[in-house]
């Protein structure tokens, strides 16, 4: 167990586990959080996990925890990682199981006051055209070449079926593709899987929600993402569903035998590895891509029927019903990038986990409007609290691998908040609150409760504090869909 006076305390927000805690530490754990924040994860395995991660072979600079950290398999969720390439390993425990799970935002011009009682049934048309739940169908039907393409095309095989904009491709992450993916390097079992689920939400922590701008405190940035307080927006948090559930669960299976044969030793099985330049380790990053890639065409299918559900309900009330890409965001990912690391340049694959990119401004990798104002970070809250819209810094790339928070971070597990929280009695609150909501489960509803988790607004205060993320926009939610 380890303690709050194991910690070097370095500032208000920023924390150190040193390497002299434990012989298997290759690096230190660092830890952005406030104490407040901190106490609260010391009764689960998060930091404990962030400890045995350091054992990983060709670690460089920090293991790095964000402050909506929580156990996760292996390596904890809010954790971030890099190896330096090509002698570094990759881990899909440090990567996660829904790969490239991650946030969509479109913006509108609809104003909240103007919408009078329609909510409802947007809320209504949006359940119909994103179908939510375990093991739930899509509208599309892939057959196993179509699938092939989404892993290879990403978001852009989208756009060649009319299901995206080029401006949509612009405003994503990677613009949508993530180059060297590899549908070869995925078993039948997961094709299997990925056929009938595009376009589709899942269950658990995935969500659609229609969100109004409640405050603005960077009008530059806002601006540049046309955010305009008052308006409403959507966040839709979705991942690879059981495409990518099941690659992660094929490799991990195999990197079992890959620590062996390259004689790695691990503190805990469940951080399986396996060199970046071994065979295993390039299928790996290769099928990862190709789920990745799968994801952003998920989200993108997601946002187009989203579209038609503004377009149902608003056509004809409002002068522009129109929804427009902000950005789309990945916090589920392994990634090959250049970072400064005690001084030096170097090629790492940069593991986020529960983690989201926040580059800073005039990084690579960024469309032209937003050049100047550092990559907008999405972070959704639970339901009932506010969401936030960020952007990455300077500071951010020089003290965090460009990374920050993804969310507000679990603080009950999902059985806990069953027990503790009434579905019926969550689903009146809300619905007093003025939120509508579009569930498939009262229990499904009761996991995801906002008690279950940490104060949203205390975890972007921290990162904020800390220099690796500043504040544009708070979103206060009035219309959710969930699984």
């Amino acid at each position: 167990m380890i303690r709050l006076q194991d910690l070097k305390r370095i500032s208000e927000y920023e924390w150190e586990i040193p390497t002299s805690f434990r012989k298997t530490m290759r690096v230190p754990v660092r830890i952005f959080s406030s104490q407040k924040l901190l106490e609260k994860v010391m009764d689960d395995k998060s930091l404990e996990q962030a400890v045995n991660s350091t054992a990983l072979p060709g670690l460089v600079g920090h293991v790095m925890v964000m402050p909506d950290m929580h156990q996760g398999y292996g390596f904890p969720i809010g954790g971030v990682a890099a190896t330096r390439c090509p002698d570094g390993v990759i881990s899909p425990g440090a990567i996660g199981y829904d790969i490239n799970c991650g946030v969509r935002l479109l913006g509108s011009q609809i104003e909240l006051d103007a919408v009078g009682d329609k909510l409802g049934d947007l809320a209504s048309a949006l359940d119909h055209y994103c179908p939510s739940g375990v093991g739930v169908k899509g509208h599309l039907r892939l057959s196993t070449a179509e699938l092939d393409q989404v892993c290879l095309q990403g978001a852009r095989w989208a756009l060649g079926r009319g299901y995206a904009t080029e401006m949509d491709l612009q405003r994503t992450e990677e613009f949508g593709t993530l180059a060297g993916a590899d549908p070869d390097k995925i078993s039948p079992r997961a094709k299997k899987r990925g056929q009938s689920q595009l376009g589709t939400l899942g269950a658990g922590n995935h969500f659609i929600e229609v969100d109004v701008v409640d405050q603005i405190f960077d009008q530059q940035a806002a601006d540049a993402m046309g955010l305009r307080q008052g308006n409403l927006v959507v966040q839709i948090h979705c991942g690879s569903r059981g495409f990518g559930h099941q690659v992660c669960t094929d490799y991990v299976n195999e990197f079992q035998g890959a620590v062996q044969r390259y004689a790695i030793k691990l503190p805990d099985r469940e951080l399986v590895c396996a060199p970046l330049s071994s065979p295993e380790g390039s299928s790996y990053l290769a099928a990862m891509r190709a789920a990745g890639n799968f994801a952003f065409a998920n989200r993108q299918v997601l946002a187009h029927f989203a579209r038609q559900a503004f377009e149902e309900t608003f056509a004809g009330v409002v002068p522009n019903w129109h929804l427009h890409q902000v950005y789309d965001i990945a916090h589920n990912m392994g990634k090959i990038e250049q970072h400064t690391i005690h001084g030096e340049s170097m090629q790492v694959c940069v593991h986020r986990k529960g983690a989201t990119r926040a580059f800073g401004p005039n990084s690579p990798g960024l469309p032209a409007e937003y050049q100047k104002i550092g990559q907008p970070v999405l972070v959704p809250g639970s339901m009932g609290t506010a969401s936030w819209v960020l952007v990455g810094t300077e500071q951010s790339m020089a003290r965090s691998l460009g990374s920050t928070c993804h969310g507000a971070g679990r603080l009950m597990s999902r059985s806990k908040a069953k027990k503790t929280v009434r579905g019926e009695a969550l689903l009146q609150g809300l619905l007093d609150d003025g939120i509508q909501v579009r569930a498939g489960s009262l229990p499904g509803l009761a996991e995801e409760a906002p008690q279950a988790y940490k104060d949203v607004d205390a975890v972007v205060k921290t990162v904020v504090g800390a220099g690796i993320a500043s504040k544009v926009a708070r979103l206060r939610p009035v219309a959710v869909v969930k699984g």
